[in-house]
């Protein structure tokens, strides 16, 4: 399988709320996953194709941009 399955990451998301965000990279990406935490979440390091965290802040707005992995 190529790497050029669709889009890795979601800079346009930053600042929106994260409920829209996950919307959005469901829609480009329904393959994977994605995870809403907050901002300095203890995670592990694998890499995970179908994996997209989305790391909020207090306000529940998208703090860093989304990505695969």
């Amino acid at each position: 399988m190529s790497g050029d399955d669709g889009k890795t990451s979601w800079p346009e998301v930053v600042g929106l709320p994260a409920d829209a965000a996950k919307q959005k990279i469901l829609a480009d990406r329904p393959d994977v996953q994605v995870f809403v935490l907050p901002v300095g979440s203890i995670v592990t390091t694998e890499f995970d194709p179908k994996r997209v965290r989305v790391f909020v802040n207090p306000a529940v707005d998208v703090a860093q941009v989304p990505k695969i992995g």
